[in-house]
């Protein structure tokens, strides 16, 4: 008997020790409030908040108002709330050109700009002449034992391909369905850089299409605009300015020219950058002339970030990161992008979550570790407000034991038959199916996350629903989260899924289900009182193996 009962009692303490305890003044986080906020956030005067607008800039100094209001402290450049970074705009100069020819020179053919190559907006304006070696993929990725260039590209012009090996493979180890960090364009020509490339030329992975090639004039047409865009692409001028080669993209049909020195069909040769650990590059015994004129134009940006300090004397110089992002799409005439999901619904949950943390505190009750809330922008523009970040830490990232990102969680995921590309790899489902749902993203990276959100959830009966790390919509990569893994920070997206009005002007905050917005900040505040309260620091997995597609 006695053994019984000390049998029932360690499970009794497990379970208790299983389970959180309530986080301080959770029930302040209200959906009336939420509501309040999403209303001018996302309403009609706000314009959309596209980057680089005055409505975009109303929005980061209202949030940082909140901040300040709250008493939380600066956690921005100079004792402010603002983290401070250059974005970059890029337009073409005069006199960009290409040609190639034997190695001896004896014969030469020009290309014709924007209908044979252009130039990559983050290419360095310079003159290059070298022999074109072929480079499989142009990776680099130790952590994956796969070298495209191995010792044999310096002094020469990388002809790589578009993407990554085994694109269609949920197995693939450049994290399956999911396009790899090593694999964008940037990475690929800083690698080539630091092997000694004097320049770079994309081609389209000719053996991974199924049809005729792409139209290259209206890919260049549409990367390179005759006329302003509404929408500016932009990259972090810290990215654009450590490339210090030409880099260009050309046609397939310019791909196949320059490689009929390897005596065997492009697309064949093209098939051998699958090989595993990487390609055996192979020189093509042609001469290439690259002259790129591409102009560098500076656009101020910042994200609002705020601190909590924590009480412990210990822990307090470890954080618990809380982000959303406060950027939309703008407005197109009289057609507004309001934005109220997207990511609206973010932004307000996190100033309720930060007022949650400054009324316990007021209340003499403090997380053990610091808190940082994180207003990040131009997320839309390629996640450039949370990359700057980890660019320039104001907190050393390993000082950051988890990074919780709310971006969409206001609306139930809908994906409707024929919804079209932007629903790409997701099933059909009503949104009635997720009225009560929300998509934790990351988890697989990170078990010790989605062990605390199930049990930060125990009190709150939210279905969470873990999928979409492996999937052919790339959701993995598409939000806040995905730059601090890459660097090493644990960190998960909380989203309730995509939906018709995603994108579009019908994204308004009178259709948010606000009964179940306060539940998932109070789920997000909840677990990371409790991952701010553990002696332990979540582990982020390795890149390998792939997670099982889903």
């Amino acid at each position: 008997m006695t053994t019984r009962i000390l049998v029932l009692l360690t499970a009794l303490t497990a379970t208790l020790a299983a389970q959180s305890s309530r986080a301080p003044q959770i029930d302040s986080i209200r959906q009336d409030h939420l509501r309040a906020d999403l209303f001018f956030l996302a309403g009609d005067g706000m314009q959309g908040r596209l980057t680089d607008t005055p409505a975009n800039a109303v929005a980061a100094d209202w949030i940082r108002s909140r901040f300040e209001r709250l008493g939380l402290r600066p956690g921005g450049h100079a004792g402010t709330y603002e983290h401070r970074y250059q974005l970059m705009t890029a337009s073409l100069g005069d006199g960009n050109a290409a040609s190639f020819g034997t190695a001896d020179g004896s014969a030469r053919t020009d290309l014709r700009l924007l209908q044979d190559f252009y130039p990559h907006r983050v290419s360095a304006s310079g003159e290059v002449t070298g022999t074109v070696v072929f480079a499989g993929f142009g990776i680099v990725s130790p952590e994956r034992r796969h070298d495209d260039y191995k010792d044999a590209i310096r002094g020469g012009v990388a002809l790589v391909l578009d993407r990554e090996p085994g694109v269609n493979d949920p197995a693939s180890p450049f994290d399956g369905l999911v396009t790899a960090e090593a694999a964008t364009p940037l990475q690929k020509v800083l690698a080539a850089q630091a092997k000694g490339a004097v320049g770079v030329i994309f081609v389209e992975d000719v053996h991974n299409q199924a049809g005729a090639p792409s139209n290259f004039s209206a890919q260049a047409g549409n990367y390179w605009p005759a006329a302003p865009p509404r929408v500016e692409r932009y990259t972090l001028m810290k990215w654009a300015e450590q490339v210090r080669i030409p880099v260009v993209q050309v046609s397939a049909s310019i791909g196949e020219a320059l490689a009929a020195g390897a005596k065997r069909p492009f697309v064949e040769l093209a098939r051998t950058a699958e090989a595993p650990g990487g390609v055996m590059p192979v020189p093509l015994n042609v001469s290439v002339r690259l002259k790129t004129s591409v102009a560098r134009h500076t656009v101020p940006d910042r994200s609002i970030v705020a601190t909590l300090e924590g009480a412990d004397p210990q822990l307090k110089s470890e954080y618990v990161l809380i982000g959303a992002h406060y950027d939309h799409e703008g407005a197109d005439g009289p057609r507004l992008f309001n934005g109220a999901d997207d990511d609206g619904s973010g932004i307000v949950g996190l100033l309720e979550i930060a007022e949650a943390y400054a009324l316990a505190a007021q209340a003499g009750r403090r997380p053990r570790r610091s808190i940082i809330f994180a207003a990040w922008n131009s997320e839309e523009r390629g996640l450039l407000g949370a990359w700057a970040y980890t660019e320039f830490p104001l907190v050393p990232l390993d000082q950051i034991v988890a990074n919780l990102n709310m971006d969409m969680i206001g609306r139930n995921e809908e994906v409707e038959a024929g919804g079209g590309g932007r629903f790409r790899g997701l099933e059909i489902q009503t949104a009635e199916s997720n009225q009560n749902a929300s998509n934790i993203i990351g988890s697989v990276r990170n078990p010790d996350l989605r062990a605390a959100l199930d049990r930060a959830n125990q009190g709150i009966g939210l279905e969470l629903k873990y999928r979409y790390d492996n999937n052919a919509s790339n959701l993995m990569r598409r939000s806040d989260h995905w730059p601090f893994i890459q660097r090493g920070v644990p960190g998960v997206w909380i989203h309730t899924g995509l939906h018709p009005d995603y994108h579009t002007t019908n994204d308004r905050p009178e259709k948010i289900n606000y009964v179940k917005m306060e539940k998932i900040a109070r789920l997000v505040y909840q677990a990371s009182w409790d991952l701010a309260a553990s002696a332990l620091r979540p582990a982020l997995r390795p890149v390998l193996p792939p997670p099982t597609a889903q």
